[in-house]
């Protein structure tokens, strides 16, 4: 089966490995320029009949270290079907004593703390190009999250206007690195959000993380120091949460993109097609074709 119009997509991370209460129409697994994503791309249909297409970003099973991800394939898969918009899900643990775990987090910015052995460009192999990234996040996906989270998880403690700092990983933080966080203005740590935001953006897919507190990282000198057992201990809670939350919001989600109604994602349709530097005649043909998988027509 085919699927070219599913215009919203949802990342799982980790804990969050399926949807449910929804109708499964059937599995794509592209094969990109850039290979095979995670995992097969679960296309389901609610209730209401909007359809949704769900990615396990660690794999199911997690079998995936956060390193390991093949974000390049993830992104470009969904795009492959017509995605317009990604809520991508994510465990992070809490810089801030008011962020506890079982909180959700829609964050506004991030920092980077990779260390460059990640894939993080479409744009590459004699193909130079440059998109904004001023604001990583869609602030309209995110008031549309906001408003229909709290319809469906009204008790849910949900904090807006926090930086997330992403890390390499798979160790957690030492006590030194997360104290240096804290006195950076970062609220919420993760290992996921590069470059899977930053590549959404040279896809010019609209992104939003919501993020999904377990832990107080290691911060607070008096705690133990976080464990797996700890934030499993609030992965099935958080998912729990995060789907109730999803069928609220895609419905809300699907009419919004139907009616125009999301002027950043309107505004994202070709917004990178003046992005290249590269001078015609220098441009790459492998390169040019490749990136012809997400941005057909722009550089050829």
């Amino acid at each position: 089966m085919s699927f070219t119009n599913v215009k919203i997509a949802v990342i799982g991370g980790s804990g969050l490995y399926s949807l449910d209460n929804l109708t499964v129409l059937g599995e794509v697994n592209p094969e990109t320029p850039w290979g095979f994503p995670s995992d097969p791309i679960v296309v389901a249909e609610t209730a209401t009949g909007d359809r949704v297409a769900f990615l396990a970003r660690h794999g199911r099973g997690h079998h995936l270290n956060p390193s390991e991800v093949p974000v390049r394939a993830n992104i470009a898969a969904l795009k492959s079907i017509g995605v317009e918009a990604i809520i991508a899900f994510s465990a992070v643990g809490s810089l801030r004593e008011e962020i506890a775990p079982r909180h959700f987090v829609l964050p506004t910015q991030i920092v980077d703390r990779t260390k460059g052995v990640r894939p993080f460009t479409f744009f590459e192999g004699g193909l130079v190009g440059h998109v904004p990234f001023a604001d990583p996040f869609d602030a309209e996906l995110a008031d549309l999250i906001a408003k229909h989270a709290a319809i469906a998880c009204p008790d849910l403690p949900l904090h807006r206007e926090k930086t997330l700092v992403c890390m390499e990983g798979p160790a957690f933080s030492t006590r030194a690195e997360s104290h240096l966080y804290r006195s950076w203005g970062c609220d919420i740590i993760n290992m996921s959000v590069l470059p899977e935001s930053k590549l959404a953006r040279e896809a010019e897919i609209a992104y939003q993380m919501v993020c999904m507190s377990t832990d107080y990282d290691c911060w607070k000198n008096h705690d133990e120091a976080v464990t797996v057992e700890a934030v499993l201990g609030h992965v099935g809670a958080n998912s729990a949460n995060a789907k109730k939350m999803l069928l609220a919001i895609i419905p809300a989600l699907a009419t919004a993109l139907s009616k125009n109604e999301l002027k950043s994602v309107i505004a994202l349709k070709g917004s990178n097609k003046w992005s290249v530097m590269t001078s015609k005649e220098r441009r790459n043909p492998e390169a040019v074709r490749k990136i012809e998988y997400i941005l057909p027509g722009y550089y050829a």
